[in-house]
């Protein structure tokens, strides 16, 4: 087996530099969510379920998309059912398959709470960057996500 090709002192800086990003701004976003009752998992749901036709997902494109096992998805699901956020309706055309259906009050929650996610993510990531960061960022991590996703 070939020796590992070690990450250079300025790799391995820009690699953590990456990971304390990530984790702290999760970590605020999941926080000021909570005020809403909400976590992250929850609000990614609601986004996708609130930008797809009629507000539903198959089960498992929404596991997909939101990058969960399928049981863990289906207890946060049940999680979402119990707060009237969502419903789950059988597919008619697949028996097997489920659809998760945001509600009106998903809907309306969604509306009242994307504000001040939007705020968040404002004020802690896009407003501390210029422009052309933000630009290449998008160019940076584009190809990372299509390697990652099989493209």
């Amino acid at each position: 087996m070939a020796d590992p090709r070690w990450l250079s002192p300025a790799e391995q800086s820009a690699w953590r530099a990456h990971l304390a990003a990530h984790r702290l701004l999760t970590h605020r976003l999941d926080r000021e969510l909570q005020e809403h009752g909400l976590s992250f998992n929850d609000y990614e749901i609601l986004v996708n379920l609130s930008e797809s036709p009629e507000r539903r997902m198959r089960m498992s494109d929404l596991a997909d998309a939101t990058i969960q096992s399928r049981s863990r998805l289906s207890h946060q699901i049940s999680r979402m059912e119990a707060a009237g956020l969502v419903t789950r309706e059988n597919c008619e055309d697949d028996r097997r398959g489920t659809f998760a259906v945001l509600t009106g009050e998903g809907w309306d929650t969604i509306q009242r709470v994307a504000p001040d996610h939007v705020a968040g993510v404002r004020r802690h990531f896009i407003d501390l960057l210029t422009p052309a960061q933000v630009a290449e960022l998008e160019e940076i991590y584009t190809p990372v996500i299509a390697k990652l996703q099989g493209k």
